[in-house]
């Protein structure tokens, strides 16, 4: 009986191995090609070695005439940036006020705010489009920020909801009675506790900013144009330049990376947290 269940036992641990490196080529297969072609040089990047003489040509191809990456990777950092700063605080405003204020309709709007997360994007670029070509915000940054605003805010409201919804009122009421202000209140009691939650709101404004390409595809032309609409431009009358997309594809991984490992102990704790609420 012991001999049967350790033979068991070694199968099963066996074959969870197997699924395990199974589902880690899975998602990490893709990513260490990209890296490894970002180093090939061209009479390599067609062939499946994966012994070669790197090179860093793609690089200094893309940051050179006709790409210069340089100012597509400095459009994508502003606009990330600024979505994130003026995401965040925003979208922490408007979370306490839902959970602390008494209003009309409060439920009704703030099931408004969340359904607009489920509208398609196709559904509403084409309005943006024709709005911002009206207000002169084609392909600028300030454009761009407000239309990745208006994407992550529901979501971002809605997980520091959960996390201001779980602080007790008295202690607020407590400290107003002692003579705090309602902002001192906030800084002192609501923030330390949503520490984790503006965690995961920043990462999520970030990537999704970082990230974003039907936009800033149909939005921009080229003055504001971002890093994952470059990989357009390598389709060449040479063919498809697949060592520079790879070497560019490099720069928008690299940022999901350091975050991911830096922050990850946060972002667990916020996205565990805030969707109980």
């Amino acid at each position: 009986m012991d001999f049967d269940r350790q033979t068991k036992d070694r199968a099963f641990a066996f074959l969870r191995g197997v699924g395990i490196a199974m589902i880690i080529f899975v998602f990490l297969g893709p990513i260490l090609w990209i890296f490894l072609t970002a180093f090939k040089p061209l009479s390599a990047v067609y062939t499946m070695s994966l012994w070669f003489e790197p090179t860093l040509d793609n690089f200094r191809q893309i940051f050179d005439k006709p790409f210069y990456l340089g100012q597509k990777l400095w459009n994508s950092i502003v606009i990330s940036a600024f979505t994130v700063a003026i995401g965040v605080p925003t979208a922490l405003a408007a979370a306490y006020s839902f959970s602390r204020f008494p209003m009309k309709y409060k439920k009704s709007l703030f099931f408004g705010v969340l359904a607009t997360q489920f509208i398609p994007p196709m559904v509403v670029v084409l309005p943006f489009f024709l709005m911002f070509r009206t207000l002169g915000l084609l392909d600028t940054w300030t454009g761009m920020i407000w239309i990745n605003l208006s994407i992550v805010l529901p979501f971002a409201i809605w997980m520091l909801k959960g996390f201001i919804d779980t602080i007790p009122i008295e202690m607020e009421e407590a400290a107003m009675i002692d003579g705090a202000s309602r902002l001192r209140v906030v800084w002192d009691i609501v923030l330390p506790v949503c520490v984790p939650g503006l965690f995961v709101a920043g990462i999520f404004c970030f990537i999704f900013s970082w990230n974003d390409f039907l936009y800033a595809l149909i939005l921009t032309k080229k003055e504001a144009v971002t890093l994952p609409v470059t990989l357009n431009a390598f389709y060449t009358e040479e063919g498809d330049r697949w060592e520079l997309m790879a070497a560019t594809g490099t720069f928008i991984l690299l940022p999901m990376f350091a975050i991911s490992f830096f922050i990850q102990r946060h972002f667990v704790q916020g996205a565990t947290q805030g969707s109980d609420r």
